[in-house]
């Protein structure tokens, strides 16, 4: 399975998830109440993804995995950028989605983490 399409397949699973391409045709951007976590898009024809990450996991992850680096057109301490490769774990990419997703979840106001939370529960 291509790393665009675990991406999507994760985080169109989570809710309050919209896609939409906003950056034109080829880079679709996966928000949860109107906030990026993840970016599909290429570089030089190579599929990559972009997901917010904490500085101190990012730089582990980057440290670990050499199809990850710092987030490519994106701020370079917040965010991670992996790249389509053979060695990619699906889990890993799969739990970086989560990841990203929870971490920007945290970051919303009191109402929509009660409405996810919620949501969460009857799923």
């Amino acid at each position: 399975m291509s790393l665009h399409l675990i991406g999507a397949k994760a985080a169109l699973a989570l809710p309050e998830v919209t896609c939409s391409q906003p950056f034109g045709e080829g880079c679709d951007v996966y928000k949860v109440m109107n906030k990026m976590f993840l970016l599909n898009s290429s570089l030089s024809g190579a599929a990559l993804s972009n997901l917010k990450v904490t500085p101190d996991h990012g730089a582990m992850l980057r440290d670990i995995y050499p199809y990850i680096h710092a987030g490519w057109h994106m701020n370079k301490k917040h965010w991670i950028s992996i790249y389509e490769d053979e060695d990619l774990d699906p889990d890993l990419a799969i739990d970086l989605v989560h990841s990203s997703y929870e971490l920007v979840v945290s970051k919303l106001n009191k109402l929509q983490r009660q409405r996810i939370a919620a949501l969460k529960a009857i799923t």
